[in-house]
């Protein structure tokens, strides 16, 4: 068999005519900025990741709440603070996750760790809540402020221009998040809406305001649209509502103690009269 020298002689060429080209050619001082140039990464790929830190900031900003729109007069208009006491949020770890306790999910949990399925109703602060937030007071702009209180004492202020959440997960998802972040902020700014508090709530109760506390055991019984109607308008009324499943709320902060049913009433059914007193009051239609 012949060997191939001629692809041999070609080669020796190619690095002869390679080796001339060299030397004939001055070195360039721009060749190593050219290098320098390939590393870094393209105009596109650095808008990319640009994009990809916009949508991430948008994320963030996503996870906030809505917030309604707040009616704009300038006149100063009396209104209502409620504070709802006792309510059953307790956060807990189940699995890898922490999630807001309640009889239905969590049955067997609590049951291991010997407490009462019963006693863990996170559902009535949220029937209650979202009774305030859907009234005709709330929207008339006439709600100053809500506070709420866990029975482990743990006090949150909720901003009358909150927009609540309508089903019951996504609630408690919110409340989870609250009891572990302490704040929750509005979508798209740093505003405050739902924002834990140091006790008591009455350090945040305007000065001469009137603190009612309603009961079903309690001795003095009204009729609750005259017992509104005879208050002034120059103090605003404070309601002191319990959210719990049993027991009954601490009185000792309250002006009055008042019954305004015979027979035992729901957080929501409750807050429902109070709100459609208020509004025939100020004739809120």
């Amino acid at each position: 068999m012949v060997r191939p020298y001629a692809v041999k002689g070609r080669k020796k060429k190619r690095k002869l005519d390679d080796g001339a080209a060299s030397d004939a050619a001055p070195p360039v001082d721009d060749a190593p900025a050219a290098d320098e140039a390939e590393e870094l990464p393209p105009p596109e790929e650095a808008g990319e990741e640009k994009g990809k830190l916009e949508e991430e900031e948008d994320g963030a900003a996503a996870e906030g709440l809505p917030v309604v729109p707040r009616p704009v007069d300038g006149k100063r208009r009396p209104g209502a603070i409620f504070v709802l006491e006792r309510a059953c949020l307790e956060v807990g770890k189940v699995g890898k996750t922490m999630q807001i306790l309640n009889s239905d999910d969590h049955a067997n949990y609590l049951r291991k760790q010997n407490r009462n399925p019963a006693d863990y109703r996170p559902d009535i602060i949220h029937q209650a809540l979202l009774a305030i937030f859907d009234s005709p007071l709330t929207k008339a702009g006439r709600l100053q402020a809500v506070y709420v209180r866990t029975e482990k004492g743990v006090l949150f202020e909720i901003k009358p221009h909150v927009r609540m959440p309508r089903t019951f997960k996504r609630f408690c998802g919110l409340m989870s998040q609250l009891l572990q972040k302490l704040s929750i902020t509005a979508v798209g700014k740093r505003e405050k809406l739902l924002n834990v508090i140091k006790n008591p709530v009455t350090r945040y109760l305007p000065v001469g305001a009137r603190k009612i506390g309603l009961s079903f055991s309690a001795e003095k019984s009204v009729n609750l649209f005259d017992y509104v109607a005879k208050s002034s308008d120059d103090e605003t009324l404070v309601f002191v509502v319990g959210a719990m499943a049993h027991g009954k709320i601490d009185k000792e902060y309250t002006d009055d103690y008042i019954q305004i049913c015979n027979y035992p009433l729901s957080a929501a059914c409750c807050l429902n009269r109070i709100c459609s007193a208020l509004e025939q009051k100020w004739n809120i239609q």
